[in-house]
C-alpha cells in the first residue's frame, strides 16, 4: 500500500513481511516449531531469573549479570517471534510503517545492548578468576548497577542512530521485506536512493559496537587463560574454566552471525541466507542461554531443587 503525498511521488505506509514460506503446510509446520521454541526461551529465562531472585545464595554480582542477560533474551525474542507466529497463520503479514520503525529499533536497542553486556559479564569473570579475593569490594553493587544502567544507555541511543537513519530514507516501492521481521539491512535494500552513507555509518556503529566488545572480550579471556595455566592442580584448573565456558560458548553464538549480518558490505546481501543466518542470533540464543548456564551451573541447579522441596513442603 502506497500513500501518495504528492503528484509524482509516493510513500511507503506499511510493508510486507514475507517470512520463510508461502506455502500452508510450511507454515504450520514453522508455527509449531518456533511456537515451542518461543515458549521453552521465555519459559527457560523466566526461570533462571526467578531462581535468582529467590535464592539468597545467587545474590552476587555474577548472578545478577546473568538475570540481566536473560532479561535481555526475553525481550528481543518477544520483539519479533510473536509478530512472525501470527503472520505464519494470518493471512495478511503487512506491518505499519510506525511498527516496523518500532520493532527495529526496539530489536536493535536490545541487541546492541547485548553486545556490550557480554563484556561486562567477561569482566566479571576476569575479576573472579584473577581477584578473586577482592572480588566483592571491585564489583560492588553500585558498580554493577552503573555498569547495567551504562550498556542499555549505549544500546537505546546507537539502536537510535541506525533506526532514524534507515527510516528516514525514501521508501517508494516496492513494499515486500524479504525477512520475518523488520532488520535494517533488509528494510534499507529497499529504499529508491543511494544508501552508501547509512552503509557506512551502521559499519561504524558495528565496530563501536561488536568489534571492540568483542576485543575486549577476548582480551579478558587471553589474561583468564594465563591464570588458569597458573593454577598447580588439575582440579582447580577445570573448575576455574568451567565458569568461563559458559560465557564463551554464549558469545559465540550470539557474536559470529550477528558480525556476519551487520558487518558485510549492501552488495553481498542474500535475503533467503540472512534471515536464515539471522536465526542464530535472534532465537537461538534466547533458547540455549538457559540451557546452557542451568546445565553447566551447580549453583543454578541447587537452587532449583531447593525451590522444587520448598513447593512440596508448602504444598
Amino acid at each position: 500500500m502506497w500513500t501518495p503525498p504528492g503528484q509524482n511521488q509516493s510513500w511507503v505506509s506499511e510493508f510486507i513481511l514475507l517470512g520463510f514460506s508461502s506455502d500452508p503446510t510450511s507454515n504450520r509446520v514453522l508455527f509449531i516449531a518456533f511456537l515451542l521454541l518461543y515458549v521453552s526461551s521465555v519459559l527457560g529465562n523466566a526461570l533462571i531469573i526467578s531462581l535468582i531472585c529467590l535464592d539468597m545464595q545467587l545474590h552476587t554480582p555474577m548472578y545478577f549479570f546473568l538475570c540481566i542477560l536473560s532479561l535481555l533474551d526475553m525481550g528481543y525474542v518477544s520483539t519479533t517471534i510473536p509478530q512472525m507466529l501470527v503472520h505464519l497463520l494470518a493471512h495478511s503479514q503487512t506491518i505499519s510503517f510506525a511498527g516496523c520503525w518500532l520493532q527495529m529499533y526496539v530489536f536493535g536497542a536490545l541487541s546492541l545492548t547485548e553486545c556490550i553486556f557480554f563484556v561486562v559479564m567477561a569482566y566479571d569473570r576476569y575479576v573472579a578468576i584473577c581477584h578473586p579475593l577482592h572480588y566483592t569490594v571491585i564489583l560492588s553493587w553500585d558498580l554493577c548497577t552503573q555498569l547495567t544502567a551504562g550498556t542499555w544507555a549505549c544500546g537505546f541511543f546507537f539502536s537510535l542512530i541506525h533506526t532514524f537513519l534507515t527510516m528516514r530514507l525514501p521508501y517508494c516501492g516496492p513494499n515486500m521485506i524479504n525477512h520475518y521481521f523488520c532488520e535494517g539491512p533488509s528494510v534499507r535494500s529497499l529504499a529508491c536512493m543511494d544508501t552508501h552513507f547509512i552503509e557506512m555509518v551502521d559499519l561504524i556503529i558495528s565496530i563501536f559496537m561488536v568489534l571492540v566488545p568483542l576485543s575486549l572480550i577476548l582480551a579478558s579471556y587471553i589474561r583468564i587463560g594465563q591464570i588458569i595455566l597458573k593454577i598447580k592442580s588439575t582440579q582447580g584448573r577445570c573448575k576455574a574454566f568451567s565458569t568461563c565456558a559458559s560465557h564463551l560458548t554464549v558469545v559465540t553464538l550470539f557474536y559470529a552471525p550477528a558480525i556476519y549480518i551487520y558487518m558485510k558490505p549492501n552488495s553481498s546481501y542474500s535475503p533467503e541466507r540472512d534471515k536464515k543466518i539471522s536465526l542464530f542470533y535472534n532465537v537461538f540464543p534466547a533458547f540455549l542461554n538457559p540451557v546452557v548456564y542451568s546445565l553447566r551451573n551447580k549453583d543454578i541447579k541447587g537452587a532449583f531443587f531447593k525451590v522444587m522441596r520448598w513447593g512440596r513442603v508448602a504444598w
